[in-house]
């Protein structure tokens, strides 16, 4: 068992805090035995499994780790004391994993039918929220155009409820997006106020996206111009704007619906 904060382990847990670990070494913190569980339910290659066994009561959380060592996980047990100074949770439930990160490019994209693409998010909790959404809806994947948020962002994460591990997530410049939907004659659809039609009153093409601009300005008129449809919520009440993560559910499920009629 580790009980010194200064075992190099436990240093470089503590060190995929910062964006810049995580992205140098590929890797990733999933917290909780319900993110844990879903990791390795999805086959992700975890690197290392760490447990502290005086906080771990869930028979489900023992059987994983037991699980973990038959199958060749590297599972290190550590103290109570050591464990919550690399869990980001107050009241850790005492499990943790190190994982690989799956990013893929764009031209990993074959299978890729409907979805959403998000240019620049800034908010990682929108983000993760966004591929829960995506995987509720059955979606394809989600297009992260010209970077942003880190989708490996511990809040991210969270926020997603597991959805990190199952929903693709593939990276590209605006030109490389526009490139490629055009070359595969996918629907690009974006959002603004000033828009061709109401959301209600549309039916997406069966290859389609939904372009998201950033939470605070939108889309700029150059990805606009990109677009072949743009569309809006109707705002009823004084606010002008919805949340980033709720408008794109709202589309989501709208696509979801039409597709299945």
């Amino acid at each position: 068992m580790i009980t010194s904060r200064a075992n190099p382990k436990i240093k470089h847990v503590r060190s995929l805090g910062q964006r810049k670990q995580r992205a140098a070494s590929n890797q990733f913190v999933v917290e909780g035995i319900h993110h844990v569980g879903a990791a390795i339910e999805a086959g992700h290659n975890v690197a290392m499994l760490l447990y502290a066994p005086d906080l771990l009561t869930s028979d489900f959380a023992k059987t994983l780790v037991a699980d973990a060592e038959t199958d060749g996980i590297e599972c290190i047990a550590v103290s109570s004391d050591v464990f919550e100074t690399i869990a980001d949770k107050q009241n850790p439930s005492g499990l943790l994993a190190v994982v690989e990160q799956r990013l893929q490019p764009l031209s990993n994209a074959t299978d890729f039918q409907w979805g959403a693409a998000l240019c620049a998010p800034q908010d990682p909790g929108n983000f993760g929220t966004i591929l829960r959404t995506l995987d509720a809806v059955g979606a394809s994947g989600l297009i992260v155009v010209d970077g942003g948020v880190d989708p490996y962002h511990p809040t991210s994460v969270r926020a997603s409820m597991g959805a990190v591990f199952h929903v693709p997530v593939y990276t590209a410049s605006f030109s490389e997006f526009v490139t490629w939907h055009r070359r595969y004659n996918y629907q690009l659809i974006g959002t603004t106020a000033n828009a061709d039609a109401n959301y209600a009153d549309f039916k997406p093409a069966p290859k389609s996206i939904l372009l998201m601009g950033p939470e605070r300005t939108g889309l700029t008129q150059a990805q606009l111009a990109s677009c072949d449809v743009t569309l809006s919520l109707p705002m009823l009440g004084k606010v002008t704007s919805l949340n980033l993560s709720v408008a794109t559910g709202v589309l989501l499920y709208h696509f979801q619906n039409q597709f299945a009629s």
